[in-house]
């Protein structure tokens, strides 16, 4: 009975080997982007971050104490120089050069009562009729009575002076600020506010921004070379909302000395502005080119990989082979890396999926072209 069914599992078996005859199909390999590695001049920029502040900001300041008596200007508008800004009630001061005034008159009575007796002294003591000690107080009394009436003289300017100071003018021409007190308030001394306001000049607008050891040494190595000098550099400057101003700037005023706690050197640049958009106390960066490099070697910042502080690419020849290589990178400018090391400048990169890739394996290469 066995035998009967061994040729019907035997033809089974043959027809299940039969039909397993044909394994599956290997898949397609990966379609992916390539391009070509870029090859080219590539100006590289150095950025500082600083704040805008006026081409002249200048204090108005309280130099007398007292009350405000009045405000001559609309806060935030345009003030000439020598315009009247603030009024010190003046009633003190006016009362204060009267007493300067009778003091003055007084010493000049008394060195008119000096002249009188040394002029009736002086012919007595040539003919021996007063002593030697009558002449002498006679000169010394004219002496202290004219050193009274200059200390008289100067402490009535002094006063004139005072008085002056209660009429607070616009030190410069430019943009005033919001008051830092109002009429009727005490001015002068703390914790009332000395400085009363402040007026900026806005055209053209300041930027002051650090510049490290290292950037400092390196531009003045370039000025050093003829390469730049300071004022001669174009400067841009952009916005915190990243627009770039319109026009370029200068470098105007460099510190003497590195501070010593941040390692930094300060420095301010000059910047158009034009319809005075740009105020005081804006964050902006100050961005200058600071080299350019020769035959650069470029591939897209997305095409690196990067693991444990090393960094690779991956070649893809013209087989769609794929090798993994190994770089070492320089400066960033854009989306734009600097390869320093490891590509000549003519291999052909993948820039997309490079996650998926392994050397050795085979892919369906797409160039695509990048921008310049």
């Amino acid at each position: 009975m066995l035998q009967r069914f061994i040729p019907v599992v035997i033809a089974l078996g043959t027809f299940a080997a039969c039909g397993d005859s044909s394994a599956p199909a290997a898949p397609p390999p990966l379609e992916l982007q390539v391009a070509r590695v870029q090859k080219r001049d590539l100006p590289l920029s150095r950025e500082f971050v600083g704040r805008t502040v006026g081409s002249i900001d200048a204090a108005v300041r309280a130099r007398v104490d007292g009350t405000l008596v009045g405000m001559h200007f609309e806060e935030g508008t345009e003030v000439k120089e020598g315009q009247l800004l603030y009024e010190i009630d003046p009633a003190p001061f006016i009362a204060n050069l009267a007493a300067a005034q009778g003091e003055l008159a007084e010493a000049e009575t008394s060195l008119a009562e000096a002249i009188a007796d040394y002029r009736r002294v002086v012919p007595l003591a040539k003919i021996d009729a007063v002593s030697q000690r009558d002449l002498d107080l006679a000169v010394a009394k004219k002496g202290v009575a004219e050193g009274a009436v200059k200390a008289a003289q100067a402490n009535v300017e002094s006063k004139q002076i005072e008085l002056g100071y209660c009429t607070i003018t616009s030190p410069a021409s430019g943009t005033i600020g919001f008051t830092k007190a109002k009429v009727g308030e005490f001015v002068g001394r703390p914790p009332n506010a000395t400085i009363l306001n402040t007026v900026s000049k806005l055209e053209p607008i300041d930027v002051q921004f650090n510049l490290s050891e290292r950037d400092y040494l390196y531009f003045a190595r370039l000025a050093a070379d003829g390469e730049s000098q300071k004022g001669k550099r174009d400067l841009q400057l952009i916005l915190a909302d990243g627009s770039i101003s319109p026009g370029t700037g200068k470098v105007v005023k460099l510190d003497r000395e590195i501070d010593a706690q941040s390692g930094a050197i300060q420095a301010e640049a000059a910047f158009p502005n034009p319809g005075k958009i740009l105020r005081p106390g804006l964050f902006a960066k100050v961005r200058t080119v600071a080299e350019v490099r020769k035959d650069a070697v470029l591939v897209p910042k997305r095409a690196i990989k990067e693991l444990q502080g090393r960094y690779f690419v991956f070649v893809v020849n013209d087989a769609g082979v794929v090798e993994q290589r190994s770089i070492e990178v320089g400066p960033l400018s854009g989306d734009q890396q600097v390869v320093e090391l490891g590509l000549q400048g003519d291999e052909m990169i993948a820039i997309d999926g490079i996650q998926r890739l392994r050397s050795g394996m085979t892919i369906k290469p797409k160039l695509v072209n990048l921008p310049e």
